[in-house]
């Protein structure tokens, strides 16, 4: 289908609203920081229709959380408004093809459907429950299978009938658990059957009517599956069924397991006036560590098979051995200086406790000459071929530091090896992509082995592996064409701020040819069409929002937008576009990318700067595209035009500039970033003209922390700062984020004591804002309130707390936003202008 770009661009015309235009060129703070409605409300989660003429996409409803569901004809041009009524009609996102790719099933609100291109582009419901279905696939011989509470069921194409293949339960099995209450029996309870004939009597055609039912329920083929019992020890964590349906692969953890200490967080603004108190997530390292269990259950058979996770390669090392030898001196020597500084124990203690500690050492000493079994490990989604024959799955160890992907034999019930990557710090999860080329042998994945996330296929028969790019690069998001033919993806191959769409020949693998396929500079993600025809993209620039634009799936087509859904508003305002510069760095070779904002004019004396700092660490925002902190961005621009140089860098830590970035700040946060944020100063005092006494910082999240570190320990960087739901101590943080970076406080004390802020509070000198929200079940209240305290203690002075009843993390109110930055921005005039 040729694209008709006229045509289709006058479409995007109905969704451009047209708002009063009052003081076009009007940036202020209340506007900055309204709600962001009045940017125009930008396309969310497109998605094709089966057939690839049509294209859907979600738009938030002014002044209201609803989203709006439209639709664009490409052949119309049209694009509408999906009513409620027609909704009904309409397709959704995901879901899954049919061999023949006539056939797509999906959910929809919680209901499974099916599209047919052959029966008159057909919408089929399958299911209309209060119960939600989801993860619908075609098994092998064309019947639809879906997951319902956590069951798999089969709806048979041919005779609507509806059957569950497997029934699994963690529990024991009835005459396990008699057997136990027969352990646990009374004195009473055991004399009964001993001396009473009705009782044992009763019993035994108890015992014998389910014998016999199950007889009956195994050799009766319109009953269900027998069911298969697991112990009452376990719980399900995840499953997925063979498209042949003669297996079931289940991921098991133990059902009573510590979950660690967890915070309580007070609510004092509440509809009934009272306080409400929640519990929040639990702290890093205070919870034991329980793995996973891998289960083949085969149609048949009486028992699943546990899979064997010693055939992975160094899944018995310990990469943390060192630290855990250092962590068991240390308790020793701290259980010596009590000891020591005791005193008042009597003999009969000191005796009892020597007992102890000798019955202790006897054990450490035991555990150390036993062979060393698996690391715990947590398993990712298991992926079968289309006809079931194969299926593989990633491995991950709980400590962080390996991943495997390994191939499951269906036959013998054992896994196979088939790659892995191990890293020093820790593996990055978020290149986890694998899928299965249309050959039902291959698979592609993504690793960062090289340095770099980069795109690989296997053939799971042979184990050959190919590596489909390289470079200094970062590759994300791969999709493989229906045909096979391609492999799609995104990269920012020419520039670390830019991701294109490019693909990759399969028949061309291992040697490195790669096209480029979209041209369009920003950030762009994509949408490849049900027939490899057409990308649909969502492409954005760092002063123009995400839009929807259309192109054919090969290098050099022309792409044309769809969309056009920016408010006049914004469009009228000139806007400060940022200027994408270099920072060198004195630390490593390369430089540090970043966001550079202009003050319009020549410097005619030294100027003032700000620095900002973004959040959550492992982020990218000097790319080219649109960024999360939209807001962030107009207040840069009212900083431009009051004189301030705005720095907005991609510290190490970063995401988009590989491994060796990202893992800068293993054992050492707040390090690498400081002194990055250091090179900045001397490239905007020697390269932008500004004044080295005046510059001030401010960040939220992880921006906050790094904020603080650069107070606290550099004092001499930064005339004033401003820290935003700000972490201050990384042992009251989430596990799985920072035991990543840090591992356990009790493993790697050192760790945390040099990356949180604080620790190093009695070198605040400047003026500091610290901001939070009292309902941030993120970084909670709490992290500031105990640094407050401690400034206290200190005898600190210059400083200020400002808290937020009513917010999260993440603010929503409008009055929050505009309350918070203008004290940044009276912060930064009061101690950066002269």
């Amino acid at each position: 289908m040729p694209v008709r770009p006229l045509a289709v661009a006058l479409a995007a015309g109905l969704l451009l609203p047209v708002l009063p235009l009052r003081a076009q060129d009007d940036v202020t703070l209340e506007r900055i920081m309204a709600h962001p409605d009045w940017l125009g409300r930008q396309p969310e989660r497109p998605y094709w229709s089966s057939d690839g003429d049509s294209v859907y996409f979600q738009r938030k409803r002014e002044g209201e959380e609803t989203r709006d569901l439209y639709r664009i004809d490409l052949e119309g041009p049209e694009t509408v408004r999906v009513s409620d009524r027609d909704r009904a009609g309409a397709e959704a996102a995901g879901g899954n093809w049919d061999r023949e790719r006539r056939r797509r099933v999906f959910v929809k609100a919680g209901d499974v459907f099916i599209r047919d291109l052959d029966r008159d582009d057909s919408l089929i419901q399958i299911t209309r429950t209060a119960t939600t279905e989801a993860t619908p696939f075609f098994t092998a011989g064309g019947d639809v299978a879906f997951r319902r509470a956590g069951v798999w069921f089969v709806r048979e194409r041919e005779t609507g009938l509806l059957r569950q293949p497997f029934d699994v339960r963690a529990e024991d099995e009835p005459e396990q658990a008699r057997s136990e209450q027969d352990l646990k029996a009374g004195y009473l309870e055991r004399q009964q059957p001993r001396l009473l004939e009705i009782v044992r009597q009763r019993r035994q055609r108890e015992e014998r009517s389910l014998e016999v039912s199950r007889e009956r329920q195994a050799g009766d083929p319109s009953r269900s599956a027998l069911p298969h019992y697991l112990g009452r020890e376990v719980e399900v964590a995840g499953s997925a069924l063979s498209p042949a349906l003669d297996r079931l692969v289940l991921r098991t953890r133990p059902k009573e397991r510590d979950e660690g200490l967890r915070d309580r967080m007070p609510n004092y603004v509440t509809a009934t006036g009272m306080v409400e108190v929640e519990e929040v997530r639990m702290k890093v390292g205070t919870a034991e560590t329980a793995g996973e269990a891998l289960l083949l259950l085969r149609a048949g058979d009486a028992e699943p098979v546990t899979l064997d996770l010693s055939v992975l390669p160094g899944i018995t090392d310990d990469p943390l051995a060192d630290l855990r030898e250092v962590a068991r001196q240390r308790k020793k020597d701290r259980e010596a200086a009590a000891k020591e500084t005791g005193g008042g124990e009597d003999a009969a203690d000191t005796e009892a406790k020597s007992i102890e500690q000798k019955d202790e050492d006897a054990g450490e000493e035991e555990a150390n000459d036993k062979e060393p079994g698996p690391r715990p490990v947590r398993f990712g989604p298991v992926s079968f071929n289309r006809d079931g024959s194969r299926a593989v799955v990633q491995v991950y160890s709980a400590d962080n530091k390996d991943r495997w992907i390994a191939g499951i034999d269906l036959e013998a019930g054992e896994l196979g090896p088939l790659h892995r990557m191990s890293d020093p710090a820790w593996i990055n999860y978020a290149f986890r992509d694998l899928g299965w080329l249309p050959d039902d042998r291959t698979i592609f994945f993504l690793s960062e082995e090289t340095g770099y996330s980069h795109l690989h296929v296997m053939d799971t028969a042979t184990g050959e592996r190919l590596q489909v790019t390289e470079g200094d690069f970062v590759v994300r998001s791969p999709q493989v064409s229906a045909d096979g033919a391609f492999l799609y993806f995104e990269a920012n191959r020419n520039h670390s701020g830019v991701f294109d769409v490019f693909r990759a020949p399969v028949s061309e693998a291992g040697t490195g040819v790669v096209e480029q396929v979209t041209s369009l500079g920003g950030l762009n993600s994509y949408r490849l069409s049900p027939n490899d025809g057409h990308l649909l993209i969502v492409h954005s620039s760092a002063n123009r929002p995400p839009e929807l634009w259309l192109q054919d799936a090969s290098p050099g087509a022309e792409a044309i937008r769809l969309t056009e859904t920016t408010s006049s508003n914004f469009l009228a305002v000139d806007w400060v576009a940022p200027r994408f510069v270099e920072v060198p760095s004195s630390h490593v070779e390369r430089p540090i990318h970043a966001r550079l904002y202009l003050p319009p004019g020549p410097a005619e004396t030294p100027r003032p700067a700000v620095v900002f700092v973004h959040g959550a660490g492992y982020l990218q925002n000097a790319h080219q595209g649109w960024s999360s902190y939209f807001r962030e961005f107009m207040f840069h621009t009212l900083l431009a035009r009051r004189g301030y140089v705005v720095l907005d860098m991609d510290f190490r830590a970063s995401a988009g500039y590989g491994r060796d970035w990202r893992t800068a700040i293993y054992r050492q946060m707040g390090t690498p970033e400081v002194e990055d944020l250091a090179d900045g100063i001397d490239y905007l005092v020697a390269e932008q003209g500004v004044d080295r006494e005046r510059i001030g910082v401010y960040g939220g999240s992880y921006g906050g922390f790094v904020t603080f570190m650069a107070m606290f320990r550099h004092p001499e960087l930064f005339a004033a700062g401003a820290a935003l739901r700000p972490v201050t101590d990384w042992a009251h943080y989430n596990h799985g984020y920072t035991s990543n970076i840090l591992n356990t406080p009790e493993l790697d004390p050192e760790a945390y004591e040099r990356s949180s802020p604080i620790e190093f509070a009695e070198g605040l000198q400047k003026p500091l804002l610290i901001c939070t929200g009292m309902l941030d079940d993120n970084v909670l209240f709490q992290d500031s309130v105990r640094l407050v305290q401690r400034l206290i203690e200190l005898g600190k002075e210059d400083w200020e707390l400002a808290v937020y009843p009513a917010e999260a993390h993440g603010f929503v109110e409008p009055s929050s936003w505009l309350d918070e930055y203008r004290r940044i921005l009276k912060l930064f005039e009061t101690h950066l202008k002269p």
